[in-house]
């Protein structure tokens, strides 16, 4: 490989790193303050899935929209977020992406593109679709991408959203991220037939599958999806298996898999993977060690932030609430 493109490859492979890292660190950080009992409610981790979010999003612009499922730190992350105010929000406080009215499960920031995380299972599927047809009526130029899980292919709003988008040929690309589990069972336990690959294949909409936990391979795969929809060419689908490590939420223990099944996929870890590749190309283990150090270090300041911003006062409990009018 030429020397121009050897040290492209690295500079990419280093801002994958570095957005896995960033995803990894909040995580864990928001985990070990939530068992201190300072984040309300429950969290749904995605450590282990860090390369779907950070390959697909190294190729979308800043004015392409997303949507997100429960699981959404990394997406939202991937795509921009500041994560000083995705701490704020997961702390229910004024200074979050929501105001804190939103939480873990509804994160969402606009000015980047997110149209939010959703508690709704493949409920952000009719969102990208939308999404996508508005750019076509606008005609702006932007592609949406959906993140949903292996479980929301047995809901309605996946034949639903990917019939409309193959019939009006609209700019989105649709991501499976299958990581093992619909919540705490295995989707051969709950999909009939081949899966969710074929199922996009049935309505005509180019697929592409790559290992979900090799952040090149889901970039170089994303990037030609992207392509594909910018052209005008119609809606994509990209299937990428991966592995949860952690459980449904931060309270399950996972009785249904066992420990050995774990330790084995931890060995496979999209990070650990992406770090022998650029230490292959020659980088050296000082740089990627800055980049865990930086998360790490920025993840405290965003603690920081989520603890000293203000609790939203009662009184604007409902400032954010559409108001369509007295009733008829």
């Amino acid at each position: 490989m030429p020397i121009a493109q050897t040290n492209t490859r690295v500079a990419l492979g280093l801002e994958l790193l570095r957005t896995m890292v960033r995803i990894r660190s909040f995580e864990e950080a928001a985990r070990a303050v939530h068992a201190k009992g300072e984040i309300p409610g429950v969290l749904h981790l995605s450590i282990g899935q860090e390369a779907v979010p950070a390959g697909v999003c190294a190729g979308l612009r800043r004015t392409d929209t997303i949507a997100s499922t429960h699981r959404g730190h990394g997406h939202s992350i991937a795509k921009g977020a500041d994560t000083a105010a995705m701490m704020a929000e997961l702390y229910g406080r004024v200074g979050g992406t929501c105001r804190g009215k939103g939480g873990s499960m509804h994160i969402a920031d606009f000015s980047i593109g997110m149209l939010g995380a959703n508690g709704v299972v493949g409920g952000g599927i009719g969102i990208a679709v939308g999404a996508a047809q508005a750019a076509i009526l606008l005609g702006d130029g932007r592609i949406s991408a959906c993140f949903f899980g292996d479980g929301a292919v047995n809901r309605g709003p996946f034949l639903e959203g990917l019939n409309w988008a193959r019939i009006y040929d609209l700019p989105v690309l649709f991501v499976c991220e299958d990581n093992g589990f619909a919540a705490f069972t295995r989707p051969t336990e709950t999909t009939g037939g081949p899966g969710a690959a074929e199922r996009a294949r049935s309505l005509g909409i180019p697929t592409f599958e790559v290992d979900g936990n090799d952040a090149f391979a889901v970039h170089e795969a994303a990037s030609e999806a992207i392509a594909r929809c910018r052209r005008g060419e119609g809606p994509a689908f990209l299937y990428a298996p991966t592995y949860r490590i952690d459980g449904h939420t931060i309270a399950d223990r996972t009785p249904y898999r066992s420990e050995e099944e774990v330790r084995q996929r931890r060995a496979n870890d999209p990070i650990a993977a992406l770090n022998t590749a650029l230490a292959d190309r020659g980088v050296e283990a000082a740089a990627m060690a800055q980049l865990f150090t930086d998360a790490d270090a920025e993840m405290a300041r965003a603690i920081a932030f989520a603890r000293t911003s203000p609790v939203p006062e009662p009184a604007d409990a409902l400032s954010d609430v559409q108001d369509a009018g007295a009733p008829a």
